[in-house]
């Protein structure tokens, strides 16, 4: 068998000239050569959003009025002894910054001031928690 090579002088003008090098760019590494042809995560942040979908939160427990006026009273006994600086438990409600709903946090410290203005109980180590959010209060 024989190929046909019809077209073997077709190239032998340049067949044996160096190979070009460009002057006014640097040489690429066959390394960073074959990143330009790698593959390319089409679905980045797919994961990171199925795991944020997945992520559970809670509704916000609506109280009844007889809690309600239960946390107003021990609100109003602990701001009676704000100078004894109470140490207290309280689970509250915050928010989801991402989706509806949230989660239910428990912080026990010392009641530094409780601003009737802006509804918020403040607490040591900078805990603002505001008053409407509250499910429970338990002194120390």
């Amino acid at each position: 068998m024989s190929a046909d090579f019809s077209d073997s002088g077709k190239y032998d003008d340049i067949i044996n000239l160096p190979n070009h090098r460009s002057k006014t760019r640097p040489h690429m590494s066959r390394h960073d050569r074959a990143a330009q042809f790698s593959p390319f995560a089409a679905l980045s942040g797919h994961e990171a959003a199925v795991k944020e979908e997945a992520r559970i939160t809670h509704e916000k427990v609506q109280l009844t009025e007889e809690e309600k006026a239960r946390l107003n009273t021990e609100i109003l006994l602990i701001a009676e002894h704000l100078q004894e600086s109470p140490i207290v438990t309280v689970t509250y409600f915050a928010p989801d910054g991402q989706k509806s709903g949230g989660s239910y946090l428990t912080k026990t410290a010392k009641v530094k001031k409780i601003d009737k203005y802006k509804q918020l109980i403040i607490m040591e180590n900078e805990i603002f928690i505001p008053i409407n959010d509250i499910i429970s209060i338990e002194l120390e």
